[in-house]
């Protein structure tokens, strides 16, 4: 191996990387190897002049190539740099074999300016120059010297050519690296990104929530403020009216004075439990046939017109929000009946099926046109119809409202309890 490439080899770095001292590496390195020539050559100043010549030529190649170079141009001229200055390099060594040191600075930029597999041809060419530098005053016969040479060479390109691979294998894995940590970075930042844009559906969905929980609890309050409340006091206001008109027969005028106290105690109950959402009390000690028949039997003591409880099917337990449903619907129908209808009878089913349970309350009153809208505003008789028409659709279920002018009305409701089961 040369001398120069036993001492050390110079590895630039990447341009605009390079502090000031390493950059000027090269040139201090050029400056004492013609500082030795100064002297060794200074009886015959012509070769003193050509070798000072090679030396300013090999600086200015490196100034005008390397240094004062944008970094956008450097990869256009890096084959032209890196061979041109061997060459300069192979001039310098044949005349004095010193400058076999220099050959590291050669290496060196073969190794940072050129791509594979043109790296390995400079570290061929380089080495070829090192083992020129060995042979320079090689006593011996011409063959001798070639043999030297050869294995010179031989021996150097093994060397250089082996550094440079390991070399070459070094920065792919360092560039795998680097591409394998910018690829985490993307990833994280997409990640960052993915959990903020997360971040904000969550929020926005939670507000969505709390707005769709506010109207619902809101539709609820309505519905059961129409079930108990209002129910109640149209009862209430029945009866005191019925009292009323019974001033001077005692016995019918405390029945209807009782009634409506039993009508207020019972409204005020399932307001309370209407505003802690807890079941209706007939619910809470019996199952949905037992609790509808309860309710038609208290109804039709209050208004003085018979109910007909029919339950047909297998009775099974229900999911609570239909027994829920299906009682607050039978309420409105029969209390529907009471304030308009003038029926003198009234028919309520309720039927268990495989899948669904449905509740049909009739009455042979003076029925209306059901195909007319009916306002929803209170105090004109819709909103029971669309409250319970909104909690029946609820549950996946339908609401059939059929009645003509003195045909008296039927109202059905079905829900699936499968359904509603996957629902809860």
């Amino acid at each position: 191996m040369s001398a120069g490439m036993g001492a050390w080899i110079w590895r630039p770095q990447r341009p605009g990387l390079l502090s000031v001292s390493a950059a000027g590496m090269p040139y201090a390195l050029l400056a004492v190897l013609a500082g030795i020539t100064i002297p060794w050559h200074q009886a015959r100043p012509a070769d003193l002049a050509l070798d000072v010549g090679l030396c300013l030529l090999a600086a200015a190649w490196m100034l005008a190539f390397h240094t004062l170079r944008r970094p956008s141009r450097l990869a256009q001229n890096a084959r032209v740099f890196v061979f041109g200055l061997i060459v300069i390099t192979w001039f310098l060594v044949a005349r004095d074999g010193w400058f076999g040191f220099f050959t590291a600075v050669c290496f060196g930029h073969a190794h940072t300016r050129l791509r594979w597999p043109w790296q390995l041809a400079g570290a061929s060419a380089t080495a070829f120059v090192a083992a020129t530098s060995q042979v320079i005053g090689v006593q011996g016969s011409l063959p001798f010297r070639v043999t030297i040479l050869v294995f010179a060479i031989v021996l150097d390109s093994l060397l250089l050519d082996s550094l440079m691979w390991l070399l070459w294998e070094r920065d792919e894995q360092v560039a795998h690296h680097q591409t394998a940590l910018a690829e985490l970075s993307a990833t994280n930042r997409r990640l960052e990104a993915t959990i903020a844009e997360n971040e904000s559906l969550h929020q926005q969905l939670l507000l969505q929530a709390r707005e769709t929980g506010t109207i619902d609890e809101r539709r609820r309050m309505a519905r059961e403020i129409h079930d108990t409340l209002a129910q109640g006091l149209t009862g209430i206001v029945t009866q005191l009216q019925a009292a009323q008109q019974a001033a001077e027969d005692p016995g019918r005028w405390q029945r209807h004075v009782m009634a409506a106290t039993r009508l207020a105690r019972d409204s005020l109950t399932e307001a309370r439990r209407s505003v802690h959402a807890l079941r209706p009390q007939p619910l809470e000690k019996g199952r949905l046939s037992e609790a509808l028949a309860g309710v038609a039997e208290r109804w039709s003591g209050l208004n003085g017109i018979p109910v007909q409880v029919t339950t047909t099917g297998t009775v099974r337990p229900v999911q609570p929000e239909v027994e829920f449903a299906l009682l607050r619907a039978a309420q409105e129908a029969l209390a529907n009946v009471a304030s308009h209808a003038r029926a003198t009878r009234v028919g309520l089913t309720v039927s268990y099926m495989e899948n669904e349970v449905a509740l049909d309350v009739r009455d042979d009153g003076v029925g209306f046109e059901a195909t007319a809208p009916r306002p929803a505003q209170p105090g004109h008789g819709g909103f029971g119809l669309v409250a319970m028409r909104q909690r029946i659709e609820g549950l996946a279920g339908t609401l059939q409202v059929e009645s003509e002018p003195g045909g008296g009305t039927a109202v059905s409701a079905c829900v699936p309890t499968i359904g509603a089961a996957a629902r809860s």
